[in-house]
Parts: C-alpha cells; sequence; structure tokens
C-alpha cells in the first residue's frame, strides 16, 4: 500500500513540476555557463553595455512573454479566463524549453502544457501551436522583406510583391472555410473529430485572427528593435546591419535547424543577418561583430532565464 505521506509528497511533486522543472534547466545550464565560459567572463562582456541599458533591454525582451501570453490567453478566452497567470506560467516554461531544447523539439511542450494544466485536447493546442509559429515565422520575414525593398530603391513592383506576402495570412484563414465544407463528408469519422478539433484551434473568426496578428507584429518589433539596439551599442553598423543581425539570429530561433540553446546557431543566424545588410566583413570587423553577435545571444538566453525565474513565483492557482 502506499503510504500517507509518499502520497502527499507525490502530489507535491506533481503540483509544482512546472516549477520543479524550471528550477533544474536554469541550475543546470547555469553550471554549464560556469564551466564553458565563466560567470565572470559574461559580466566583463555585458559590463560594456552599462547596467541600466542592459536592465531596460532586459524588461522590454520580458514584456514580450506577456504579449505572447496575452496571444494565447485571447485565442482561448473560454480555456483561460481567470487563469492569466497560470497561462503566463506555461507560456514562459515553454520559452525556456523551446530555446533549451535542440531542433524544436521544445515546441511540442506547448500542447503538452495546455492539455495538462487546461485540459485542452493535444490537436487543438498543437493546431494553435503551429498558427502562431507561421504568424511568427511570416512577421520576421515581412520585416526582412521591408529591407529588400529599401535595397530596391522602392520600386513599385517590389512594394507590390511585399503587399502580397503581408497579405498571404490573410488569404490562408479566409480559405479555412471553404477547405472545411470541401472536406465534411468526405474523411472518416475519426478523422473528422480531429479536423473538429483542430478547426478549434484556429482563430474563431476574422476580427480574432486580426488581434492575433496584431499582436504577433507588436511581440517581434520590440524583440527586433532591442536587439538591434544592443547590437548597435556593441558597434554594429551602420544601424541597418544591426536591424539585420536581430532578424538574422530570430529567424534561426524560428527555423528547424536550432542547436540547444542557440549556442552557435544564433550567434551565426546574427553575423549572417548583419553581413547580408551592409555590415563590414573584413577580419577585424568580423572579429567585432561576432563577439557582439555572441553578447546578443546571451541577452537573449538571460531574458529566458529571468522569464522563467519569474515563472517560479507566479501562484499555480487552481483550475475552476
Amino acid at each position: 500500500m502506499t503510504s500517507p505521506r509518499f502520497a502527499r509528497e507525490s502530489r507535491w511533486v506533481v503540483r509544482h513540476r512546472m516549477a520543479l522543472v524550471t528550477a533544474g534547466v536554469i541550475l543546470a545550464y547555469a553550471a554549464f555557463l560556469e564551466w564553458s565560459i565563466g560567470w565572470s567572463v559574461l559580466g566583463a562582456r555585458f559590463a560594456d553595455i552599462g547596467f541600466l541599458p542592459l536592465a531596460i533591454a532586459l524588461a522590454a525582451l520580458t514584456m514580450t512573454y506577456v504579449i505572447r501570453c496575452w496571444r494565447i490567453h485571447d485565442y482561448f478566452p473560454n480555456e483561460t479566463r481567470g487563469q492569466f497567470a497560470r497561462l503566463l506560467r506555461v507560456t514562459l516554461v515553454h520559452n525556456l524549453l523551446n530555446v533549451m531544447l535542440p531542433m524544436r523539439t521544445g515546441e511540442t511542450s506547448f500542447p503538452l502544457l495546455m492539455r495538462t494544466e487546461f485540459g485542452m485536447p493535444l490537436a487543438r493546442g498543437t493546431a494553435a501551436l503551429l498558427v502562431m509559429r507561421a504568424l511568427d515565422l511570416h512577421a520576421l520575414l515581412a520585416a526582412a522583406g521591408v529591407g529588400l525593398v529599401m535595397e530596391r530603391g522602392w520600386a513599385a513592383w517590389a512594394i507590390v510583391l511585399w503587399l502580397l506576402f503581408v497579405a498571404l495570412p490573410f488569404l490562408a484563414f479566409a480559405a479555412k472555410e471553404p477547405v472545411m465544407r470541401h472536406l465534411a463528408g468526405r474523411v472518416p469519422a475519426k478523422l473528422a473529430r480531429l479536423l473538429d478539433e483542430v478547426m478549434l484551434g484556429l482563430p474563431v473568426n476574422h476580427p480574432a485572427f486580426l488581434r492575433a496578428f496584431a499582436a504577433t507584429l507588436i511581440n517581434w518589433g520590440i524583440k527586433v528593435v532591442v536587439l538591434a539596439w544592443a547590437l548597435a551599442v556593441m558597434g554594429v553598423f551602420p544601424v541597418a546591419a544591426a536591424f539585420g543581425g536581430a532578424l538574422g539570429g530570430e529567424l534561426s530561433s524560428v527555423l528547424p535547424i536550432h542547436a540547444p540553446g542557440g549556442v552557435g546557431t544564433y550567434p551565426a543566424g546574427i553575423v549572417a543577418g548583419a553581413a547580408s545588410f551592409g555590415a563590414d566583413v573584413s577580419t577585424n570587423a568580423m572579429v567585432k561583430l561576432a563577439a557582439a553577435a555572441v553578447n546578443a545571444h546571451l541577452l537573449i538566453l538571460m531574458s529566458a532565464f529571468t522569464g522563467a525565474g519569474l515563472s517560479l513565483f507566479l501562484s499555480p492557482n487552481r483550475k475552476p
């Protein structure tokens, strides 16, 4: 028989599982950074930026997690009503796992966490995640497209192509109803039930989709501007190159090729993006650019750990 004490301990572990996983990941990576680089070295690198600018940048990056949480809350108002703090914990933990695990495997934590915390079917959570990630990728590519339009001297044909690309998500969303009507009655019952859950994982109407689209633009706009500013402070010029570096780093984090913690891939994305937007690629300049890329990556990791640390203080209020 299971002893009462063991049962209580098991319930405590289950109730605080998110906090325990978060704390474990933070401690493990902190030890890894001390072993591989040394916290004194990392502190010296960030001292060049300054405490106040660094604090402002971290606060702005952490605010993007709140915007992501609001996007999910607006996505599923019935399931998450009155549970914003709980949903924010899910968002912060999912972000940390997504940053730390390789090849986008951390993404799988979102539907699992939503099922555990809110009883949401996996198909519904997965469908919502796919839509949100498609919007994320679209927003970053659209931002990069602005740079390409500028390079073409704001030619009319380039602007038209860019506007058509910006409109793609709305065209795809408008096509979902005809597609589902076409599939109705033509698929097996089990698949039909799965498609119903997928539909519930999509925005309910065009205003809801527009809100999700706007939240995506605001989220990535803040993040890219903060990263571009940090790169410029660390000597990445011209400003277009700092902007391109920020886009390159974030694109590397959205695409499937993603190392654990973004180690290597994120700085490489920054360097590639900055070089594409006019950064000096001479030997000495590349050394400076690579150092700035590593520091910007560390800033992203710090924001992820800051958010995860905040999740430990969010009350896991009971489900209604």
